[in-house]
């Protein structure tokens, strides 16, 4: 299991759809991949869960995957909600 806090840049001005991004990043990777933000923890391949969370600029999110490819997962969408 790998964890990661990053500060969410402003995600809203630099892709069309975020929210989607987030969740077509996440699915490409076969760990399993939570957001967490103060009490709430959401699938970061879930849309619904996506949208209640909305992450969105200056928040401190932490992303947290588990299974083979987690670093991976955890690089790819440390750089995305850091708008690298």
């Amino acid at each position: 299991m790998l964890k990661k806090e990053v500060m969410v840049k402003d995600i809203d001005r630099k892709y069309d759809h975020p929210l989607a991004e987030i969740v077509q990043i996440a699915s490409q990777f076969k760990s399993e991949i939570l957001l967490e933000y103060d009490k709430y923890r959401i699938n970061a391949k879930s849309i619904m869960g996506i949208i209640a969370f909305n992450p969105s600029a200056g928040m401190n999110v932490t992303i947290t995957a588990d299974g083979n490819d987690e670093e991976d997962a955890v690089d790819a969408l440390e750089k995305f909600l850091q708008c690298q």
